[in-house]
């Protein structure tokens, strides 16, 4: 387990399960207090009461349930140094022709609007305060050629390029940082891959997130993460060469 003791306050989307919650977890773990969010009340109770956080229900692509979730974490809890920007949904699993247009949409109001709408919110008070940092959960679907759901691979490439624009506009001021979890078996995952898939040790991403909210590895923002096939510790030394070199990023090749 990652030794980076952390303090101050943690929002953490999508948190009622899976790597949200596991997240959610490491964070309380490493001494920060967390709010949790989702839209299942009962999952979302739950968590924040094993770590001790807040429960925040609602709906990611929402923006007044967003601004609600902000306004109670810092009220109740404190202002929001880290922002784990983590819902997301899979997408009608049938032939893209075929998906009903609205659920279709769905999945980019959820994996994308959602990410904006958090980031909106906490990023002003951050400016403020002079302080923060934000970690979006991407996906390998937004560089890894597949014949499987287009509006998740859609939503995954979009959140990709808003999280590293996202970090150059805000650079010098809020690192932000976007990260591949790997493939880990949650219950959006499970009954999509096969048992014998090359799953992710679930611990990975968290240890990530950790990382990254320590602040230890700030000069890698607006870089591409992988919990499984990056070492996070090597690339903060080789911090210059990757900036240097574009490493780490998703760019064309010709």
């Amino acid at each position: 387990m990652s030794s980076d003791a952390l303090e101050g306050v943690a929002l953490v989307t999508g948190g009622g399960r899976g790597i949200g919650a596991a997240i959610a977890r490491e964070l309380a773990q490493a001494g920060m207090r967390v709010a949790v969010t989702g839209r299942t009340a009962e999952q979302v109770e739950a968590v924040a009461a094993e770590i001790g956080g807040i429960a925040l229900v609602g709906d990611v692509s929402r923006g007044d349930d967003v601004l609600t979730w902000v306004e109670r974490t810092e009220s109740e809890v404190g202002p929001i140094d880290l922002l784990a920007a983590n819902a997301g949904i899979g997408g009608p699993r049938v032939a893209t022709w075929e998906a009903e247009p609205g659920r279709w949409w769905q999945t980019l109001e959820v994996n994308v609007l959602g990410v904006h709408l958090c980031c909106a919110a906490v990023i002003p008070g951050m400016l403020e305060r002079g302080r923060g940092r934000i970690v979006i959960t991407g996906s390998g679907a937004a560089y890894l050629p597949s014949s499987r759901n287009t509006a998740y691979a859609a939503s995954k490439a979009a959140v990709w390029r808003y999280g590293e624009t996202l970090a150059n506009e805000l650079r010098g001021r809020i690192p932000v940082f976007v990260i591949s979890p790997g493939l880990v078996r949650t219950a959006m995952t499970a009954d999509a891959f096969p048992d014998d898939a090359p799953w992710t040790p679930p611990e990975l991403a968290p240890r990530l997130v950790r990382v990254l909210a320590s602040g230890r590895a700030d000069a890698l923002a607006g870089r591409y993460l992988h919990a499984e096939h990056d070492d996070v510790e090597d690339l903060v030394r080789r911090a210059d060469e990757i900036a240097a070199n574009d490493l780490n990023a998703i760019r064309l090749r010709r």
